[in-house]
């Protein structure tokens, strides 16, 4: 079922594949920045692990390739690649030549699915026919006399012979384009096997014997395909999530070019700086900054949230969300390949193309698969030969080995369930970047948060906004308009949510880790720490209560700004539920020590570490390793990307700073921090999934195996139970369902709306 095979049409191409240019495929190749760049490829003759690491090695092999990576479900391969004197590998020709064709990946995805059209005909041939030999054997069977079994035998021959041609080239052909290259894959013992049953059964025919095996020939194909078939809408179901996320992205948008013309142009050709035209009802087809106009986002695709989020000018905005309301102009500020909407479907695609522990094994195992069945049927006939002489129940027997060794199970055991759980975790909201972070986060036993920005919002609110007099909040919001600090956006969003004019000044500058300066005419206005806005130096005593800004003018106080931060909605039950599961749990953050203790508090987390730097968290994680932990970090900043990176296992909130994101193995898209525990949950119900697998697989060859051998197994007893077995393991697979998100009263009454007021520097 998940044999490795080129396809029918792979295979009748083989021999007519249009060369790719150097130029064209350095063109198609997106540029990673750091003197490397990636070439997609589509190689539709890959179905399991033998293919996998058969096309892996071949191109790591070649100069220049750094790695390559396969994605079984999108019958695509990742090459990252260093151009050699600006010559790039032979990519599709050293797959050519090991028997795969290959081609520039489209992602297209309004195409037929002709794989499936094809596996569908093959399945009716081979059903029609296996049904209705069946029903003239069950004759033969029932007592026919020598005449009317031969007649009926024949009959069998008529419908075998074109089924068996029609249904069996899917094997056939991917057996062949391996074998002439000096390889073999699975569907080599499949071939030999139905051939074999074929010609011993046109044998028996011929001398009108009273068995003949046109039945198991039949129904070998009938189950094969039923398994095949099973196997590829599975991986369909989950390719659609990626295609899902593809179709956001429109085919390209209106170009306002500097003289003001207007040209429609694809998206490909959307150049950073851009200003695109963006109409009530089109999705953004690029991130970018609205630069004119004001409307309401559908914003579901990032928040998971159904209610529009206004936006106005100065607002970032992602590829795939709806523009609802009003017509905007938006400055492109990425190229479509580097988008959010961009990074969300490589993620997807990466989660089910992981090379996790449990995969390798048993793509080693699956790759032993065609030498030791050859093996084991040849010493099988010998055997029975020597034992009985007997040369027709010899072959008989060594058909039924082949057949019912087909491995196809143990191949299936970890990639169905990998697949099932990144389409569970897509559901809720989560996007894996590694499939092998799936089974490294069902061994976590430590989890450590960054404060600001995971364990809170990160959006501080001003909240004394009464206390504050209209002409000093004016003059504030006139300095923070420009600003993108979070205190900053808080003070110039509390004037635009009134009828306040901002101050306007001659002019403006910002000092990192100070604040803000401005200047009217002959008077000098300061907004930030005391102990630089005012002469004195003020006294931040209370700082460590609540975060402060000071508006000073010549030196003089003339506003205190208090800000605020909440509490992720989730956060509670989320900690609750991993202490729940044994977790140990502890908060690292750069934060002052009180702001820290005050979340630490809230969520009821003895474990506490503030002002640490970047590279304290990276001691503190590796610490953690050294004793045996296995850390499971969460953060967002650009100060926690080297934490996210050194521990075991790492999740970010889609809101983070792009490196966070990078380096992060688990994307959240929601506000809600549940989505922690629900990754663990899953990851969990994974690894006992992908157990009972290998467990299911390695006992029905240690059952099978022997039965055959010692011939109490006939070709027909050898394919029902082999097709079982796959469908068995596949149907375990889907047992794997998205926990249900519990209600959580204490976290929403108690936590949500509880206001951090913690320790900051300035605005």
């Amino acid at each position: 079922m998940s044999c490795c095979a080129a396809g029918a049409e792979a295979a009748l191409q083989m021999d007519g594949i249009q060369p790719v240019s150097a130029d064209e495929l350095r063109l198609a190749s997106r540029d990673l920045g750091d003197g490397t760049r990636q070439t997609d490829l589509s190689v539709p003759g890959v179905h399991c692990g033998a293919c996998i690491a058969a096309v892996e090695k071949t191109l790591s092999a070649l100069p220049g390739v750094e790695s390559a990576r396969v994605n079984l479900s999108m019958k695509r391969v990742a090459v990252k690649w260093r151009a050699l004197d600006e010559t790039p590998p032979d990519l599709i020709g050293a797959l050519d030549a090991i028997g795969y064709e290959a081609h520039l990946f489209s992602s297209a995805t309004d195409e037929k699915d002709p794989e499936l059209s094809r596996l569908i005909k093959a399945l009716a041939v081979a059903g029609f026919s296996a049904m209705n030999i069946m029903l003239l054997s069950v004759s033969v069977w029932s007592g026919a006399d020598a005449a009317t079994r031969h007649a009926f035998h024949l009959i069998s021959a008529a419908l075998a012979l074109p089924a068996v041609a029609y249904s069996g080239r899917i094997f056939y052909l991917s057996a062949w384009s391996v074998l002439r290259r000096g390889r073999t894959n699975m569907d080599v013992p499949i071939s030999i096997g139905v051939s074999l049953a074929v010609g011993l059964s046109l044998y028996e025919t011929y001398y009108n014997a009273p068995h003949a095996y046109f039945d198991a020939a039949t129904s070998l194909l009938f189950f094969l395909l039923i398994g095949r078939t099973l196997d590829h809408v599975m991986r369909e179901r989950a390719r659609s999530a990626v295609a899902g996320l593809a179709r956001l992205s429109p085919a390209g948008t209106t170009i306002i070019a500097e003289g003001g013309e207007r040209r429609y142009v694809p998206i490909a050709e959307i150049q950073p700086g851009a200003m695109m035209l963006i109409a009530a009802g089109d999705r953004i087809p690029v991130d970018g900054v609205v630069v004119q106009g004001a409307s309401e986002l559908d914003c579901s695709l990032v928040t998971g949230e159904s209610a529009p989020l206004r936006i106005g000018v100065g607002a970032k905005v992602q590829a795939g969300l709806m523009n609802l309301t009003g017509p905007l102009t938006i400055e492109a500020t990425t190229r479509s390949e580097n988008s959010f909407l961009a990074e969300m479907v490589r993620m997807m695609e990466a989660a089910e193309g992981g090379r996790a522990r449990y995969r390798r094994l048993a793509d080693r195992a699956a790759a032993l698969y065609s030498p030791v069945v050859h093996t084991l049927a040849l010493l099988t006939l010998i055997g029975w030969m020597v034992l009985t002489g007997d040369w027709h129940n010899s072959i008989t027997i060594a058909i039924a080995v082949l057949i019912i060794t087909c491995p196809c199970a143990l191949g299936l055991a970890v990639p169905i369930v990998q697949v099932v759980a990144a389409r569970r975790l897509f559901e809720r909201g989560i996007m894996v970047k590694d499939g092998s972070a799936l089974e490294r986060l069902a061994e976590v036993d430590t989890v450590l948060f960054d404060k600001t920005g995971t364990l809170t919002l990160g959006t501080p609110r001003l909240i004394n906004t009464g206390e504050i007099k209209p002409e000093a909040l004016a003059i504030a919001a006139g300095m923070a308009a420009g600003s993108r600090h979070p205190m900053a956006s808080a003070i110039a969003s509390s004037t635009r949510r009134s009828t306040l004019e901002q101050r306007s000044f001659d002019a403006i500058s910002e000092h990192p880790g100070l604040g803000i300066e401005a200047r009217s005419g002959n008077d000098l206005y300061r907004l930030g720490r005391a102990s630089w806005a005012l002469d004195n130096g003020g006294d931040e005593a209370d700082t460590d209560a609540v975060s402060i800004s000071i508006l000073a003018k010549n030196g003089r106080i003339l506003a205190r700004f208090a800000f605020e931060d909440s509490i992720r909605p989730g956060s509670l039950a989320a900690v609750n539920g991993l202490r729940q599961l044994g977790m140990s749990l502890g908060i690292i953050s750069g934060d002052r020590a009180p702001s820290v203790e005050a979340v630490a508090s809230a969520l009821v987390v003895d474990d506490f570490r503030a002002g640490l730097l970047p590279a304290d968290k990276v001691a503190h994680i590796a610490k953690a390793g050294a004793s045996g932990g296995k850390v499971l970090m969460v953060g967002d900043g650009l100060n926690d990307a080297p934490a996210l990176a050194s521990a075991y296992v790492s999740m970010a909130p889609a809101t983070a700073a792009d490196i966070g994101r990078n380096a992060a193995d688990f994307v959240f898209l929601k506000d809600n921090l549940s989505a922690v525990k629900e990754a663990v949950d899953i990851a969990h119900r994974a690894k006992v999934l992908i157990r009972q697998n290998f467990a299911l697989a390695i006992g029905y060859n240690a059952i099978a195996v022997p039965v055959a051998v010692f011939g109490y197994v006939t070709p027909l007893v050898a394919a029902v139970a082999m097709s079982l077995s796959s469908v068995i393991v596949v149907a375990n697979a889907m047992r794997l369902r998205s926990p249900q998100a519990a209600p959580a009263p204490a976290d929403t009454s108690a936590v949500s709306g509880v206001s951090l007021r913690t320790a900051a520097a300035k605005p």
